[in-house]
């Protein structure tokens, strides 16, 4: 299975956005589109309509949960992967009661996070 749609990657580190982007494209995506901060994210899903969305959940500008939100409500169909390096419960309810696919730590690894990313694109699960 792969995924060749095209992913939105809103993080504000660069290293993070590179090593997620890496993984998508070893999963076949070969559209990647970056944004570091929520902000910027919700411009690029307007300009660009992804496929999918990992959205990290604490960054300066805008936060995850409100670009999250704001995502939704202009696109209820969007799906938004949550990524974090921390996690509390309450962040991860406060995803999940707001739409989120699922919530993802940063440090999850590689093997597990492809996994994960395979089972919840849009185009694999599709296919299931």
């Amino acid at each position: 299975m792969t995924f060749t749609g095209k992913a939105l990657i809103i993080d504000d580190e660069p290293h993070v956005r590179k090593y997620i982007g890496l993984v998508l494209r070893s999963l076949g995506t070969t559209a990647i589109v970056e944004a570091a901060n929520g902000v910027e994210g919700f411009a690029a899903y307007q300009r660009d309509k992804p496929d999918i969305v990992l959205l990290d959940v604490n960054m300066p500008v805008q936060d995850g949960i409100e670009t999250l939100k704001q995502i939704l409500a202009y696109d209820p169909e969007a799906a938004v992967i949550m990524l974090t390096s921390l996690t509390t419960r309450q962040t991860a309810e406060d995803a999940a009661d707001n739409g989120a696919l699922h919530y993802i730590r940063k440090d999850t690894p590689r093997d597990e996070l492809m996994a994960i990313l395979k089972d919840l694109s849009p185009e694999t699960s599709e296919e299931a």
